[in-house]
């Protein structure tokens, strides 16, 4: 899949949230997907939810840039959280020192062609978010009802006005339980490993390791007990095993036009 080559930031203008803690960088949204841009008087909310590996980000990041959407990515969040956690030696197990981080820092997410560039108080991050440590500990302060119900607070101020792409775990059954458009992309398990270290590049001396971060990340996904891992209950399930990703996007896509036709 060929990518612009446009520069990487894309000019924006800064939405200020009254907690200040996050903010998103609004602006005009590239297109790289050679697409017909939508225009609806009346915005989605669209969310995509699913376990790792299954293609959440991708799509999200791409249909974005179809719909002039801003694509808001919730895991860089915690992976965001997570890495403070790391840098100043924070438990994962500890829910109230981890809220209280959240609360003394910034964590700002930019537009970029492909996704989203993460700042943590003012430093660029994106690359060292989706390192192996920051992974697993985004995992382990995910499972914190305090830490979910403090994210999903800022998560709802972000995509108040629609015009968004939300991916995540839990964004249609509950940071928006009533979007528009909810998607739930799954792939069997395996597939979704193999999607992964192609993603990540891991070598094949580590191949068995992350297989098994990611299964233990399933199950603590599915089985936490604030917002666990589930379809909602009027999500769109595309089991995407056998599918190409521009075959997952054009069903994706096809679903919010209809939408944004109805509107």
């Amino acid at each position: 899949m060929g990518e612009s080559a446009n520069p990487d930031v894309i000019p924006a203008t800064s939405l200020r949230l009254a907690c200040t803690i996050f903010s998103f960088n609004l602006g005009t949204q590239m297109m790289s997907d050679h697409s017909t841009k939508f225009r609806s008087s009346r915005k989605l909310t669209i969310a995509i939810d699913g376990p790792a590996g299954a293609g959440k980000s991708t799509i999200a990041s791409r249909l974005a840039r179809k719909l002039d959407y801003v694509n808001l990515e919730s895991g860089a969040m915690y992976r965001a959280l997570a890495l403070k956690a790391i840098e100043q030696d924070v438990s994962f197990d500890d829910e109230s020192a981890l809220v209280k981080l959240a609360q003394a820092s910034r964590i700002q997410l930019e537009p970029v062609v492909g996704g989203n560039r993460t700042l943590l108080d003012g430093h660029d991050v994106s690359a060292r978010i989706r390192e192996r440590d920051v992974t697993e500990g985004a995992s382990r302060i995910s499972v914190h009802p305090k830490v979910r119900e403090w994210m999903v607070a800022r998560q709802r101020e972000m995509g108040a006005s629609g015009g968004v792409i939300m991916e995540g775990r839990d964004i249609g059954t509950k940071v928006f339980p009533d979007a528009d458009l909810k998607i739930f992309l799954d792939a069997d398990p395996v597939v979704r490993e193999q999607r992964r270290m192609a993603q990540q590049k891991i070598r094949r001396e580590v191949a068995a390791d992350v297989a098994a971060e990611l299964r233990e990340r399933d199950h603590r996904d599915r089985t936490r007990t604030a917002s666990p891992l589930v379809a909602a209950a009027d999500a769109v399930v595309i089991d995407s095993t056998s599918l190409s990703e521009d075959e997952v996007l054009a069903q994706v896509e096809k679903l919010a036009r209809e939408k944004l036709i109805r509107n």
